[in-house]
């Protein structure tokens, strides 16, 4: 059974592959402030972010006609986005770089540090600092929500590299946050 808000993005949806631009506006607010989101710890600058957030709506809303089931239109939206701030870093040049077969992947899962003292800004801030590399695998993993498998498919890396970027991740954002 649907919720009424799901019924309204559906049958926003529905409208917006009918050429509403008006339901295509409705949508594009709906959801602009989670893809922008996305976009911002993607791509760690703002304006790099608005950029391929813009490239991505108009995307989606050129192939929203494709779209079959209309519920799922958060999570394809989504797709959409990761896919363009993928597109953008590699165009920049400055994704990971795979990993040696022998080199060693350090799991300290179990040294997390308690995040919870520092401000989200703070985080951020460091986050921001990190090679592209890490901050997609970082993006992904942790926020996106994607396992190494994926990530590894989605970067054409294999899953250790996805590991050890995701650790690497971890302890230079440890590293600038104990340091500040």
């Amino acid at each position: 059974m649907e919720s009424g808000q799901q019924t309204i993005h559906k049958y926003l949806v529905q409208r917006s592959q009918r050429g509403d631009r008006q339901a295509q506006n409705e949508l594009y607010k709906l959801y602009v402030q989670a893809m922008y989101n996305i976009c911002r710890r993607m791509m760690g600058d703002d304006e790099e972010a608005k950029d391929v957030l813009q490239e991505a709506f108009i995307t989606a809303f050129s192939m929203i006609r494709s779209l079959k089931n209309e519920v799922t239109f958060s999570a394809w939206l989504k797709r959409i986005v990761v896919n363009h701030c993928l597109n953008a870093l590699k165009k920049k040049k400055l994704m990971t770089v795979e990993l040696g077969e022998n080199d060693d992947f350090v799991d300290d899962d179990h040294e997390d540090m308690d995040y919870n003292r520092y401000e989200a800004k703070r985080i951020m801030g460091a986050i921001d600092k990190i090679s592209e590399g890490c901050k997609t695998v970082l993006n992904l993993y942790l926020f996106e929500g994607y396992d190494h498998k994926e990530i590894g498919e989605i970067l054409g890396i294999t899953e250790a590299t996805s590991k050890a970027q995701y650790s690497k991740a971890k302890s230079k954002i440890r590293q600038l946050l104990t340091d500040s």
